[in-house]
């Protein structure tokens, strides 16, 4: 009897944890998420919305409100914290960077994912890698893999190549060897053809001289030709510019996004109205600016944590030495650069108010100074500090990159419907841009992939 009862007593623990294990097992497959007594920020603009509560099912934001209830849920209490849509960053470059070098044997798998790793430690969940992959990228399926799910990290995307001057930006030595270097009009067809078959996102072409550092410039019948055969096979081209003059040029034979300040004068109400009339993108970049020469004053974020977890091995150590900082001080384009900086926050606030797509990027990842996740942080607050609202950089940030990489319909805005790609914060970045860097948690697709580098 004592037998029999010992039996039974195991069978009903069996049953009982099977029961409790398949009831967990019903609620994770289901992925039914309530995040309760948050402040909403959901990308629009609006008003912040206070003790929202938001459910997620299957990694969709399926209701938003105060008074949501659903008994199969995992409910998240998040007194005091704000949530805001995760980052998008329009321009930035992944794989080439390792340490203080950039060169093509940095792009590897585990260099690529260790990237996407850290872009989503700071909240910043979908990358356009702007010119600069090769063709690991697209022989492996990694953006696809990306794009799915199944892999870690920010969502991965591309553009390809791009296209540069032979004897011109972009420069050779920063693993630049993939990019097309047309000499004539004749030979764009093809290479045009070549890209097309990685099925890029966007076509990059620079068109620059870096302050004639550089002995040529992209000739304007080579990027029109570029434009036109880009237009053929329905893809948009993003440009590299410094100088009005380019801007001016490019706008009038049909580029689509502009992914740099201009950077030599302020933009004349003439040029912006035909900005806004072809609806053309903008990428300001302004923490690019900043880096060509912020480190050697010491900026106020130097020793912060959330800036020294974001540098590869050694780059602190580099830029914060006083030869580093002194070359920084002495060199010929140090207060060129401190004026481009200037010229490029005027061009941002003119081309916001002017009505024209403004979306993020930050060229992070290109070299060792400007550093993945740290930088996007920094960008919001180059933002605020170009005259743009708290909500109005968010906005950016958000929504109008997610247009800007025609990935709004999933991404960008916190709505229902749309992918659950949260940042939980402390702090309220509506009335301080820089709460944004107190990251609580992020949450990728309605899952929790990291407390942020900080927790």
């Amino acid at each position: 009897m004592n037998i029999f009862k010992k039996i039974s007593g195991i069978l009903l623990t069996s049953i009982l944890m099977f029961s409790c294990n398949q009831k967990d097992k019903k609620i994770s497959d289901s992925q039914i998420l309530l995040l309760e007594n948050v402040r909403l920020i959901h990308g629009n603009g609006g008003t912040p919305i206070e003790n929202a509560k938001i459910l997620i099912k299957d990694g969709k934001i399926a209701q938003i409100g105060n008074d949501i209830s659903e008994k199969d849920a995992q409910i998240v209490d998040l007194k005091g914290k704000t949530i805001i849509p995760a980052l998008i960053s329009a321009h930035s470059h992944v794989g080439t960077l390792k340490g203080t070098t950039t060169v093509p044997e940095n792009y590897t798998e585990e260099n690529i994912l260790s990237q996407l790793k850290k872009y989503q430690d700071y909240g910043v969940l979908n990358v356009m890698s702007m010119g600069t992959d090769r063709p690991f990228l697209f022989e492996s399926g990694l953006r696809e893999k990306s794009a799915n799910g199944e892999i870690n990290g920010a969502r991965i995307h591309s553009a390809g190549y791009g296209f540069g001057a032979p004897n011109g930006a972009p420069p050779l030595d920063f693993a630049m060897d993939k990019v097309f270097r047309p000499t004539s009009v004749s030979q764009i067809p093809a290479e045009m053809d070549s890209l097309a078959k990685t099925k890029p996102e966007l076509v990059k072409i620079w068109v620059d001289d870096f302050n004639g550092k550089m002995k040529e410039k992209m000739k304007p019948e080579i990027y029109k030709a570029i434009i036109d055969e880009a237009h053929k096979r329905n893809l948009r081209v993003v440009a590299h510019v410094y100088y009005l003059s380019d801007l001016k040029k490019l706008v009038k034979v049909g580029i689509d996004v502009i992914g740099q300040s201009v950077r030599s004068e302020v933009i004349d109400d003439t040029t912006l109205a035909q900005m806004k009339t072809k609806n053309i993108v903008y990428i300001p970049t302004l923490s690019l600016d900043e880096y060509a020469y912020v480190y050697a004053k010491k900026p106020e974020w130097i020793n912060d944590e959330f800036f020294k977890k974001s540098l590869e091995p050694s780059v602190y150590e580099m830029i914060t030495s006083e030869k580093y900082q002194n070359d920084l001080k002495n060199a010929p384009n140090f207060k060129l650069n401190m004026k481009a900086f200037e010229i490029a926050k005027q061009n941002l606030k003119k081309v916001f108010d002017s009505g024209i797509l403004v979306a993020m990027g930050t060229d992070s990842g290109a070299m060792p100074l400007r550093a993945q996740g740290f930088s996007e942080h920094l960008e919001l607050q180059l933002m605020t500090e170009s005259g743009l609202t708290p909500l109005q950089a968010i906005t950016v940030a958000t929504k109008n990159s997610a247009k800007a990489l025609k990935i709004d319909k999933d991404f960008g805005t916190i709505e229902v419907g749309k992918t659950a790609d949260l940042i939980v914060l402390d702090g309220n970045p509506a009335t301080n841009i820089k709460d944004t860097r107190k990251i609580f948690s992020v949450y990728k697709a309605g899952k929790e992939v990291s407390k942020g580098l900080l927790n």
